[in-house]
C-alpha cells in the first residue's frame, strides 16, 4: 500500500484547507485509516481516525467541530476538511492506513504534507 498526501499549504488563521490522501497498491486490504500530525518539537498525534466503511469517525479534542474526516473507497482516497484553522494547527500532517493480510496487520504512512497557519 502506498499513500500520497496533498493539499497542504500556508493559510491565515480562520481559513480552510482540505487534505487528500490517495491510496494505491493493495487497497482492498485496508481497514482503518486516519490523519496524524506532528508539530516541531512535539510527538506525532492522532487527529482523526475513520473506519473502513467510513461509518465511524473520531476526533482529537483540539479539532472537534472544526475538522471533518471522510473517505471515498471508490476513489481510494481519504480527506480531511479543516476549517477555522488556528496557528496551533501548524504541523506536518500524515496519512495512516492499517491493512490486514493473511492474519497479519500492516501499518502504512504517507510522506506528510506541511500545513502552516499564520496569525
Amino acid at each position: 500500500v502506498q499513500l500520497v498526501e496533498s493539499g497542504g499549504g500556508l493559510v491565515q488563521a480562520g481559513g480552510s484547507l482540505t487534505l487528500s490522501c490517495a491510496a494505491s497498491g493493495s487497497t482492498f486490504s485496508i481497514n482503518a485509516m486516519g490523519w496524524y500530525r506532528q508539530a516541531p518539537g512535539k510527538q506525532r498525534e492522532l487527529v482523526a481516525p475513520i473506519t473502513s466503511g467510513g461509518g465511524s469517525t473520531n476526533y482529537a479534542d483540539s479539532v472537534k467541530g472544526r475538522f471533518t474526516i471522510s473517505r471515498d473507497n471508490a476513489k481510494n482516497t481519504m480527506y480531511l476538511q479543516m476549517n477555522s484553522l488556528k496557528p496551533e494547527d501548524t504541523a506536518v500532517y500524515y496519512c495512516n492506513a492499517v491493512a490486514s493480510r493473511r492474519g497479519y496487520e500492516y501499518t502504512y504512512w504517507g510522506q506528510g504534507t506541511q500545513v502552516t497557519v499564520s496569525s
